[in-house]
């Protein structure tokens, strides 16, 4: 076990925390740069690591990658990426915005191998954080403990770990084996024998559901797979360019400033531009796979709309759902061997983030625009939120689209904060 230092120390190494510490290593401070350490708990970057079917593609468009938006010259593009792997002119000629995921995914490890100054520590999963307090009790900093019993101490804290995987409490009382959200899906169910006639069921009707549906189809030949969509019908995105303007960067500045209840109306009306759709050409690719389960008559896939569980069991090695048809009101049962949530991620603050709060002694969290938590005038240390911040600073705060432009806030704020510290440490 050892006790180690950091000025800035970001959990998670996501794109996010990426993007930050892209920003960082180009903000001209030798000295910030190599003393950033970003902890990833896994010993490689993935992006959506269980969702990386070789099928699936990015919803944004390349040029909302990690730094584009804040600097079209930055050597972290992905447009270098695909230069220095001798795949550009090929890319170019698909004609497209949107690369696979798994090729996302490889040019943010290859943001993170390009790293010179900003380190990344894999293997490293934070089990505990807490608040550090000088002799007056004044906040100056963090402590962070890692699995393997190593601590951490920073003054400034980043946290870019996403949000908490959202379980509906019907499912509560299922045992673990039987469930699998999205989040785990390719690690869990990689351990499922391929041959088996399985039989699955797919709650949830936006895309991370349809990807789950459309690869236990392609990948279990001899398993059922069967769709619960709680809403008339699977549907699109909402992808008009008009809308699709909420998603600048500017945008952030006109939504932060408006009154709380507007805030709540807008983040409700573009609830289908990510939250409760598919990508168009995803929809049509998968009601095509219908349409040839139809005419081939196998009965392995199915979608059923208008439906939601209402009871979750099991009885004799069988998950029991009670299946309520919105149109009726009838109630039937249904009995399958495995159940796929696709019900996306806890609307709240991270349990992480919660607990750190509260332990600082904040009865709420109020983050800044610049995404940094309001501890009081007189903290030294600092707390950064990234991700998680959609009811101040919008829709878009979880997606790449902005990850750019807040690394640029944020590593300015970093920056200020420490050259002041510098400052006072030369006089």
């Amino acid at each position: 076990m050892a006790d180690l230092e950091a000025g800035v120390l970001a959990i998670g190494a996501g794109p996010a925390n990426l993007a930050l510490a892209a920003a960082i290593e180009e903000c001209g401070s030798t000295e910030l740069a190599e003393r950033t350490l970003l902890l990833e708990q896994a010993p490689d970057i993935k992006w959506q690591r269980d969702l990386l079917m070789p099928w699936a593609r990015s919803q944004v468009s390349f040029l909302k990658d990690l730094v584009t938006l804040r600097d079209p010259r930055s050597r972290f593009s992905f447009l270098n990426f695909l230069h220095q792997h001798g795949r550009l002119d090929q890319f170019i000629n698909l004609g497209t915005f949107h690369p696979h995921r798994w090729e996302f995914s490889d040019y943010l490890q290859w943001v993170a191998a390009s790293l010179e100054k900003v380190r990344i520590r894999y293997d490293a999963r934070a089990t505990a954080t807490e608040p550090l307090y000088d002799a007056g009790g004044r906040l100056t900093g963090w402590q962070v403990t890692l699995a393997d019993g190593d601590t951490i101490r920073c003054r400034d804290l980043v946290i870019g770990a996403g949000r908490d995987a959202n379980v509906p409490a019907v499912f509560a009382g299922l045992s673990a084996e039987k469930v699998i959200h999205s989040a785990r899906f390719r690690s869990r169910i990689a351990a499922v024998d391929k041959e088996a006639p399985l039989r699955a069921v797919v709650v949830g009707g936006a895309q991370s559901a349809a990807e789950m549906f459309m690869a236990v189809y392609e990948n279990l030949p001899n398993s059922s797979v069967t769709m619960l969509v709680r809403s008339i019908g699977l549907q699109n995105y909402q992808t008009s360019k008009f809308v699709n303007e909420l998603f600048y960067p500017s945008f952030v500045d006109e939504f932060f400033d408006a009154p709380a209840e507007m805030r709540a109306q807008v983040l409700d009306e573009m609830r289908l531009t990510n939250y409760a759709g598919l990508a168009p050409p995803f929809l049509d690719e998968l009601y095509l796979m219908l349409y040839r389960e139809k005419m081939i008559g196998t009965g392995r896939a199915e979608v059923q709309a208008m439906t939601e569980v209402v009871a979750a069991r099991e009885e004799d090695g069988e998950v029991v759902l009670d299946l309520r048809d919105r149109r009726t009101g009838k109630v039937t049962e249904h009995r399958c061997d495995l159940v796929l949530l696709g019900t996306g991620y806890d609307s709240r603050m991270p349990a992480l983030v919660r607990e750190l709060t509260e332990k600082a002694g904040l009865p709420e969290v109020t983050v800044s625009r610049n995404y940094r938590v309001e501890l009081g005038e007189t903290a030294g240390g600092a707390l950064y939120l990234q991700g998680v911040n959609e009811a101040t600073h919008g829709i878009a705060d979880s997606l790449i689209s902005v990850l750019a432009h807040r690394a640029r806030d944020i590593c300015g704020e970093l920056l200020d904060r420490h050259t002041a510290l510098a400052d006072r440490g030369s006089r």
